[in-house]
């Protein structure tokens, strides 16, 4: 049959369907109920499945013929252009949903936060993670729609930062680069605007520039120091691990941390279990004769309470800032004008005496339990020259201890 508005407004209910002969797949289908009305279907075979579909084009009369027609030629189109109109209709639906559903901001970086906190291993760095987004971006910017935010609104944010706090920005800048790698791979954006921000910043000073050293008591005097402040009278808790601390060139946290299951004083080896090193890998220690009878006493003294070397009152680690306060009351001087020197930069101590006295770079960099940033040199490292650092360990707490 060739159709017309007319015949199709006596076609009586319940007639079989019928193919329109100017489109091909283009169906009218009767009412069951009321003369001249029906629906339009236009069928296709998918040429992504290579299955049959059936596409619903609306009813009649209130789409006219001419309307179904140019519609369904629009369709047929598509599929010899490869497209499935039903999933091309579906993706256009999902996309207008999801305009309003577009999410802003601060309620995508909390989302964010929440989704990848569990991995923080550090809780203060967990902390700045989002006390950093919270502080520096969404004031300006958590009100604003993810889809709607450009490389302009972010560099805005880093601006203040960007020259006197070159670090703090970095670190924020990636982390709105990975707030809005999270809005992509969930098809709210396209791409992350974050990473040409830089193309409208002024050039930070390089790493190198900017390094700035942990404030360190020159080597040279180290045994003076000792002699002053870790020998004399009673110590305290703070003085007994710094005195440790200083012998087994380790950091505050593993020091602070340091039970007496990782000690194996007959074989003279401190063992750190790899969860609480900063690379997650176990490290050992080889323990000088004067640290191993050091904490020989300590264990003829200790508290069964708890099992930390040197607890505090509480029996729990130290506090983070007790060698700092410790070394600020005694105005100890460092190598950085007007600073006083740190806990941890009795490391950099050790590490320019290790140099200045001859000890091979590796054993150095080893003691202080660093990371081999080659990957291939690292593949060819399966020992951590235990014996071999042994001696020079030895020679350290010599040289501590000598007056």
């Amino acid at each position: 049959m060739i159709l017309t508005d007319t015949k199709l407004k006596k076609i009586s209910p319940k007639s079989k369907p019928v193919a329109d002969v100017q489109v091909q797949g283009l169906y009218f289908f009767p009412s069951s109920t009321k003369i001249g009305n029906g629906k339009w279907l236009f069928r296709y075979t998918s040429p992504l499945t290579r299955k049959r579909r059936e596409m619903g084009l609306g009813r009649f009369p209130e789409k006219s013929l001419k309307e179904a027609r140019r519609e369904a030629f629009e369709h047929r189109i598509a599929v010899e252009d490869g497209l499935d109109p039903l999933r091309e209709k579906e993706i256009a639906e999902a996309d207008a949903r999801s305009e309003h559903e577009i999410p802003d901001f601060a309620s995508v970086a909390r989302k964010v936060y929440r989704e990848i906190s569990p991995s923080f291993r550090n809780p203060k760095h967990s902390a700045q993670w989002i006390n950093t987004i919270e502080k520096f971006v969404i004031p300006q910017i958590g009100s604003i729609k993810v889809n709607e935010l450009r490389p302009v609104d972010f560099a805005n944010c880093l601006r203040p930062l960007w020259l006197s706090k070159p670090e703090t920005a970095t670190r924020v800048k990636q982390r709105c680069d990975r707030i809005m790698k999270w809005c992509a791979a969930h098809g709210y954006i396209l791409a992350s605007p974050v990473s040409v921000v830089d193309d409208l910043l002024p050039r930070q000073p390089s790493k190198r520039e900017r390094v700035v050293h942990h404030p360190a008591l020159p080597w040279r005097e180290i045994p003076g120091f000792v002699v002053k402040f870790l020998t004399e009278g009673h110590l305290s808790s703070t003085q007994i691990l710094l005195k440790l601390l200083l012998l087994t060139a380790t950091r505050s946290g593993e020091i602070r941390g340091m039970n007496w299951a990782e000690v194996d004083l007959d074989n003279a080896i401190w063992t750190i279990p790899a969860d609480r090193m900063k690379a997650s890998a176990a490290h050992r220690i080889p323990l000088a004769k004067q640290v191993v009878q050091f904490l020989q006493e300590l264990h003829n003294q200790r508290i069964c309470e708890t099992n930390l070397v040197v607890p505090s009152s509480r029996n729990t680690p130290l506090s983070d800032m007790a060698f700092t306060k410790f070394l600020r009351e005694q105005n100890i001087t460092s190598d950085v004008i007007d600073r006083h020197a740190t806990a941890h930069g009795f490391r950099s101590s050790f590490r320019d005496w290790a140099s200045e006295n001859g000890f091979q770079r590796d054993l150095a960099e080893r003691a202080l339990a660093h990371t081999i940033k080659s990957s291939t040199e690292a593949a060819y490292h399966r020992t951590d020259l235990l014996e071999q650092r042994r001696e020079m360990m030895q020679q350290w707490a010599d040289f501590c201890l000598r007056n």
